[in-house]
């Protein structure tokens, strides 16, 4: 059983119809012991790094999602979600992760030249820097897209893919089950229904 964490910041209705797309009857739900059953969890975020900790920490939904993570369990957290998976975040302060990714989520500001946009809006090649279980079914240059104006960093040792926009940008990151895609999938077309299969398909 897939399910998707419902915590009041994810785009809910499009993963769950990505799903049901590839024949896979995803739940969305806040209960833990729903969650605490679920053979692959989905981390999805939109918005801000702080109010979303703050939901998964103040609800106790983050302490379910961190221990089923250690007991193996698959978990593929997606855009805010992968964000929320490292150790902390820079976004307006410093703030407080999951701790399942090393490193750390800083402006992509930093690193992009100043007469590029930001967010980064649209589609990009992805370059993967890892042999992944999530990306078996892509080739080297698939594009998938991406809405951020936050990105991975000091994270080498997790980084499964790139992306280039000014600058090379972790697009996914993974430690063990857990994997982490800073684009979505979602709205990534029949590249990003691949890659929730091949997720699907993923063993702890």
């Amino acid at each position: 059983m897939v399910v998707i964490v419902d915590y009041g910041v994810g785009n809910l209705f499009s993963l769950k119809s990505s799903f049901k797309a590839i024949g896979v009857d995803a739940i969305c739900s806040s209960d833990k012991e729903v969650i605490k059953s679920a053979d692959k969890i989905i981390l999805p975020g939109v918005g801000a790094f702080e109010d979303a900790s703050y939901k998964l920490f103040s609800s106790g939904l983050a302490e379910v999602v961190i221990n089923q993570a250690k007991k193996g369990v698959p978990l593929l957290g997606i855009c805010l979600g992968m964000q929320l998976l490292f150790d902390k975040s820079y976004e307006y302060g410093e703030h407080k992760g999951l701790g399942l990714i090393s490193g750390g989520i800083r402006p992509i500001s930093d690193v992009l030249p100043k007469n590029l946009k930001i967010p980064h809006i649209g589609w990009n090649a992805l370059s993967f820097t890892k042999k992944s279980k999530i990306f078996k079914y892509l080739n080297e240059g698939d594009c998938v897209y991406f809405v951020h104006s936050y990105y991975g960093a000091n994270c080498l040792g997790s980084v499964s893919a790139t992306t280039e926009y000014g600058a090379t940008l972790t697009a996914a990151v993974e430690n063990g089950n857990v994997y982490g895609c800073q684009f979505h999938p979602e709205k990534s077309g029949e590249v990003g229904l691949k890659i929730l299969k091949a997720f699907c398909e993923s063993e702890g």
